[in-house]
């Protein structure tokens, strides 16, 4: 199994997190914003799940499929990140097609929103685009 094959399980790990943090107690607020800071819904856990799911299968499959899977969604995730940035939704659950644009805001709040997606697509991307031979 390649390093990459092993990333995409940890990707698989902390996607399902993100898909059950609006169901363990105490993560949200009142206003139903996890840690305070964003807020999840159906369509956001289904999106991690789905992700989650297309990394678990990546991993297991083959390198060639995890790189993959790495690329494409680094690329997503990141580009989502990058979008919550200038407009304030990501277009990966649909927010910038049902949504007006709130505009940029360079703010700690919508940075820290925008977190995840930025860090994790980040990585991702990096490591697909570098992780090109299957040596373990």
């Amino acid at each position: 199994m390649t390093n990459l094959q092993k990333l995409c399980f940890g990707y698989f790990i902390a996607l399902m997190i993100a898909a059950s943090i609006n169901y363990i107690p105490g993560l949200t607020d009142e206003n139903g914003l996890a840690f305070g800071i964003f807020a999840l819904d159906i369509f956001d856990d289904a999106l991690h799940v789905a992700s989650a799911l297309w990394a678990l299968v990546a991993g297991i499959v083959s390198h060639r499929a995890a790189r993959m899977f790495l690329i494409l969604f680094g690329l997503a995730y990141l580009g989502d990140g990058i979008f919550g940035i200038f407009t304030g939704y990501g277009f990966l659950d649909l927010g910038i097609f049902t949504n007006a644009s709130l505009g940029t805001d360079w703010s700690l709040p919508r940075f820290l929103a925008n977190l995840p997606h930025l860090g994790l697509g980040g990585i991702a991307a990096v490591a697909g685009l570098l992780g090109r031979d299957s040596a373990a």
